[in-house]
């Protein structure tokens, strides 16, 4: 794999460093695929500065409550453009009692009465529905899941937070500059045993530390695209996000509109492709050939090995991998990894799971079942599980024979779920080490909780792999040497890859999936479960603003798992204040409290009532000259972290701080596009500071004339740390680059205020 550190001219399918004579970069920037679907989805008269509508929207059961609910507070009467609300998260989660399915009929009487798409629990995952029903050559889907991504289908799909969606909802448009379009360039054809998340995790292990995509889009070209199926480019697509870009789109041919053709849509193909010159600001040139079997180590899919490797250094890489997970759990719990290391030299693992977006796809199954049919996983510690990611490709798996073989082999077969992604399905047992092909290994994702003593292990391998591994009785065995491996019982031997013919019955759909759009029924009646609450008021920014930092985050990266667990917390996610009880609760239990008596103190100072504690503060800041006036002067609390924000979309992530009393992030660079977003929307001001020494738990931090500041559009703020002391640190903050609408979002204090002060919707 060779990632440039220049530009790119695609010059007829070749990638050069120069451009061909007469051509300018400006002009060649137009070639791209990407370019051409921005512009047509564009409602400003700029390039630079994009003012877009999509084709469709969708969200899944954890977002699309505060979605709907964000978007009524706004003046929504009816959905102005496809909306399609799966029930893949929370369909098993029993936690809370009767709340999930309630907020499943919430969603129904929604699609009832604005118009919208249901899919009823289990019927499919999220991505899975749209890749067969929404996606199409030159459209753009935004969802509210990190992982929207069908550019394999020619689409150009987008994960933001609740916010963004919701201004879709009353007729905004979701505006960003330009972004840079990296090119993959590839060649070449996969090794037998090589599967798409072999070929994903090698991208993400090649791009996520040095953000070489980060908020970029990944454009998908060359002749090594032709030697993918479907399902194949699907599997690469989905894992993207990891990479932090900000969407993909790929080269579309025969390959591209067999699917739509197989699937009952044939008007939804048509050909893309770079312009016979096409200026790209970065290039990956990935020779598909080259690429091996791969496991991405616990707790991020960039930590990657080839399998191979791993094997012969086994030792050495799990203690490292050990090491590293470790010092990310501060203490509170212990990873063993090298234990997993058998006498015999062989790395044992205790479960294998397969499923949503990313592993249940048609293909992938059937490769498992050819792997291991007549196999036994063995009746010792070791589990497997397989999810299909729609009930289609359940249907047509029950037929061609591969649920029975899987079954018949030990596995269980499952129902269309989200839950191994997230924290809400076969959750390990303490101590055990899992093998998944899922999209994401961050800590706890399997569900365990460290502040509890639980601690479990996951990593990341292709379906293929994890089959042979199952059929090699949880001994780890990556699928490209089934050749060379023996058990106790059995030879492993050549695998024949079968891929029986698809055939997709949309009858399945049909028959269960509920389809308003366009027939709108406003007189029918939403209908609220207990749970489903309205978001709580947001006060505005006040002149000056006082923050306290309540919680300290100096790892490299902090993602928004961390920030607000995934799993069964997720239940709650239609109730904002008992969802917030959650926040950072397994990277900073002291959180919540902390927040908690913040808002306390800012409510003393609603009432009229200036507490000791901010009197006190309030002295120190007098010996620099200040003169703080309390009524008009917030008092917020504010997290640091290096950088926050990697991974899910989840607006909670955000949302869950702001209804605690927060009212700022200070951080030295946001890992993604989309939580910075979500902090805006709800009216937190996402610093960046460039001397974070300046900061500490516990400090005060007063930000004169800082809504003044905001609205003028400063290059910098000034700011002054109090410390607990008495002591004064004064350092400047920076807000970044921020739309004209985006300064008025935080100064009137979440987007639902904004849209209220405002007009509440424009002509769609």
């Amino acid at each position: 794999m060779k990632l440039h550190d220049t530009g790119v001219y695609l010059v007829n399918g070749v990638p050069q460093t120069s451009a061909p004579a007469g051509v300018t970069e400006a002009d060649a920037k137009k070639g791209t695929i990407a370019y051409g679907i921005l512009k047509a989805h564009n409602t400003g008269d700029s390039m630079q500065d994009l003012r877009m509508k999509f084709d469709s929207m969708t969200s899944h059961d954890i977002t699309y409550v505060g979605i709907i609910q964000t978007a009524r507070a706004s003046g929504m009467t009816e959905f102005p453009l496809p909306y399609v609300m799966t029930n893949c998260h929370n369909s098993l989660c029993a936690v809370g009692g009767t709340i999930n399915e309630d907020d499943h009929q919430f969603a129904l009487s929604a699609a009832h009465k604005y118009g919208g798409i249901y899919v009823p629990p289990n019927m499919a995952v999220i991505h899975s529905y749209n890749r067969e029903m929404m996606s199409g050559c030159g459209r753009m889907i935004l969802g509210s899941d990190s992982h929207t991504r069908y550019g394999a289908l020619g689409t150009m799909a987008v994960g933001e937070g609740g916010g963004e969606l919701a201004k879709q909802l009353v007729g905004r448009t979701y505006d960003m500059s330009y972004p840079g379009v990296v090119a993959i360039y590839l060649t070449g054809k996969p090794a037998p045993g090589v599967g798409p998340h072999d070929v994903a995790l090698a991208l993400v292990a090649a791009t996520h530390a040095n953000g070489y995509v980060k908020n970029k889009v990944m454009e998908f070209v060359g002749p090594g695209v032709a030697n993918l199926s479907a399902d194949y480019r699907n599997g690469i697509d989905v894992m993207t996000t990891e990479t932090t870009c900000w969407s993909s789109i790929w080269q579309t041919d025969d390959t591209t509109k067999e699917y739509f053709v197989q699937h009952g849509r044939p008007e939804a193909y048509k050909e893309l492709k770079p312009a016979d010159v096409a200026y790209y600001d970065g290039c990956i040139e990935l020779d598909l050939s080259t690429v091996e079997c791969m496991i991405a180590l616990p707790m991020h899919p960039s930590y990657a090995y080839p399998i191979r490797e791993l094997k012969a250094n086994a030792k050495e890489i799990l203690q490292a991998a050990q090491d590293q997970a470790n010092r990310q759990l501060g203490g509170k719990v212990e990873m063993d990894l090298v234990g997993k290391i058998c006498d015999d030299g062989r790395i044992y693992v205790d479960q294998g799971v397969v499923a949503g977006c990313s592993g249940g796809t048609y293909e992938n199954i059937c490769a498992v079942a050819d792997i291991i049919k007549g196999k036994s996983c063995g009746n010792g510690e070791f589990k497997f599980s397989v999810y299909p990611d729609s009930m289609p490709t359940y249907l047509e798996l029950v037929k061609n024979g591969a649920v029975a073989d899987i079954v018949s082999a030990g596995g269980i077969f499952r129902e269309c779920f989200c839950g191994p992604c997230f924290g809400a399905g076969d959750t390990p047992a303490n101590g055990e080490f899992s093998i998944r092909h899922t999209t994401r290994n961050f800590p706890n994702r399997e569900g365990s909780k460290p502040g509890e003593g639980q601690i479990s292990a996951v990593a990341l391998m292709d379906a293929r792999s994890i089959a042979a591994t199952a059929a090699n009785g949880g001994y780890l065995t990556a699928a490209s040497e089934l050749t060379d491996v023996y058990t106790a019982a059995s030879e492993l031997t050549d695998v024949e890859y079968t891929t029986p013919d698809y055939h997709f019955d949309q009858g399945v759909y049909d028959k269960r999936v509920y389809n308003g759009w366009g027939r709108p029924e406003p007189n029918y009646e939403l209908k609220f479960g207990p749970n489903v609450k309205d978001w709580p008021e947001q006060t505005a920014l006040t002149d000056d603003l006082l923050v306290k930092i309540v919680s300290y985050i100096t790892d490299p990266v902090t993602t928004t798992d961390e920030l607000i667990p995934s799993g069964e917390t997720s239940s709650f996610r239609s109730n904002p204040l008992r969802l917030a009880e959650f926040t950072l609760s397994r990277k900073d239990p002291a959180y919540v409290p902390n927040a908690k008596a913040v808002k306390a103190l800012d409510e003393q100072r609603k009432a009229g009532e200036l507490p000791a504690e901010v009197a006190r503060v309030y002295d120190d800041l007098k010996k620099l000259g200040y003169a703080p006036d309390a009524a008009n002067t917030n008092i917020g609390s504010a997290i640091f972290a290096n950088k926050p924000g990697d991974g899910s979309a989840r607006e909670q992530a955000a949302s869950c701080q702001r209804v605690l009393g927060g009212a700022a992030n200070f951080a030295c660079e946001y890992a993604t596009k989309r939580y910075r977003s979500n902090c805006i929307n709800w009216g937190m001001l996402p610093f960046l500071v460039e001397n974070p020494g300046a900061l500490d738990n516990g400090d005060y931090v007063y930000l004169p004339g800082v809504r003044k500041a905001l609205l003028e559009a400063a290059d910098e703020l000034d700011a002054v740390a109090v410390k607990p002391d008495g002591g004064l640190v004064k350092f400047t903050v920076k807000l970044g680059a921020l739309t004209d609408a985006e300064r008025r979002i935080l100064a009137d204090g979440c987007l639902i205020n904004y849209y209220m002060n405002h007009s509440l919707r424009v002509a769609l």
